[in-house]
């Protein structure tokens, strides 16, 4: 009979020096209070409180003066006025990859690869016969000396162009991404905190991009009322507005973007937890209807998934909520662009864009 048998379990020895746990801490508060640097340390004293995280021998003081002297925090007077340098921001985007993607090792090639055959640097398993313009280095020898056994035997051995196959290169091409980030007033709604897990997503994608895809670009928008580009290292920064959604700015300014991009893979990845419920009008007042349901907003944000696709820009959807009814404009909005719709928990979001991003690497025509 085969049995268990269990020991004392021993908890791993933690070799992190105590300033190093606390940083972990320390940037993990940090993007849900939105770079507020006396509110993380408010919390982090209430953690420390409950977890007994600090010793005499290093305070939460001690570790404070220790982001200055390793230059994460300015070096103004403590207390109001104080931010992040720009370091801690770049640390706080490579914890958002670790966290959300793991560990990715830096790619030199920086390409995404189309389902393109052509002239190109890096074979396939795919074969094919030989044409004339083809490379030496394409050249599969082991199978063409094959083929030229099997057609003339070992004693009337003599390699013919009908015997040679190559293997098939794969195109090089780039990416430009825009991210939209909703930061409409329901993203915090019912106690769902929904725009932490969009801006470390962000930030995530961004250090994915710069590390591993060198040659892609990413621009970041948020839209409430209105649309507006934002930086790379504002993300930690981000907060939630009283907006409505207006999507119509979000596009119109997602594809102002990617009209100014050469690159011959453009795509839209949508973070968003509800129907668009606000339009601007032209003497800049704004038509809002609250229910989500309005003929007027959804006519035009359908009308501009069909222009995105006229200009081969797919838009994916990343729904942060269940309801049927979301779902429906979503679906309908997916299929005039003819782009992809993921209904997303919170906890997953980062892979499905992940995923969704290495996919996309298809060179559109």
């Amino acid at each position: 009979m085969v049995g268990h048998r269990f020991e004392k379990y021993i908890t791993p020895d933690d070799d992190r020096t105590p300033f190093q746990k606390l940083l972990e801490l320390f940037l993990e508060i940090m993007v849900h209070t939105s770079g507020d640097i006396e509110e993380t340390f408010r919390w982090m004293k209430i953690v420390d409180e409950e977890h007994k995280i600090t010793t005499p021998d290093y305070t939460l003081e001690d570790f404070r003066s220790d982001l200055e002297k390793n230059g994460y925090l300015s070096d103004t007077t403590k207390g109001k006025g104080q931010k992040l340098t720009g370091k801690a921001e770049q640390l706080i985007r490579k914890r958002s990859l670790d966290q959300i993607f793991g560990k990715l090792k830096k790619d030199s090639g920086g390409n995404h690869r189309s389902t393109k055959i052509g002239k190109g640097d890096d074979h396939t398993t795919d074969q094919r016969p030989y044409q004339y313009g083809d490379s030496l280095q394409q050249i599969d020898f082991q199978t063409s000396i094959k083929n030229a056994q099997i057609r003339g035997g070992i004693d009337h051995f003599n390699l013919k162009n009908e015997d040679l196959v190559v293997f098939e290169n794969e195109h090089q091409s780039s990416m430009s991404t825009v991210l939209m980030i909703d930061i409409s007033h329901s993203m915090i709604l019912y106690g769902e905190d929904r725009i932490t897990p969009a801006k470390k997503v962000a930030m995530a994608l961004a250090e994915l991009i710069r590390t591993k895809y060198p040659k892609d670009n990413l621009d970041v928008i948020v839209f409430g009322n209105d649309a507006w580009q934002i930086q790379v290292k504002d993300l930690p920064y981000l907060q939630v507005g009283p907006f409505h959604t207006n999507t119509v700015a979000g596009l119109e300014l997602a594809m102002d973007l990617l009209r100014k991009r050469k690159a011959g893979n453009k795509q839209i990845f949508m973070i968003t937890d509800g129907k668009p419920t606000c339009l601007k009008n032209a003497d800049g007042t704004y038509y809002k209807n609250s229910n989500g349901q309005d003929p007027k907003v959804l006519r035009k944000t359908i009308n501009l998934a069909a222009q995105c696709r006229k200009m081969k820009i797919p838009v994916t959807t990343f729904m942060i909520a269940q309801d049927p009814y979301l779902q429906e404009f979503v679906e309908k909005f997916t299929e005039t662009n003819k782009g992809k719709a993921f209904y997303a928990g919170l906890e997953g979001l980062g892979n499905f864009i992940f995923s969704d991003y290495e996919q996309n690497k298809k060179r559109r025509s």
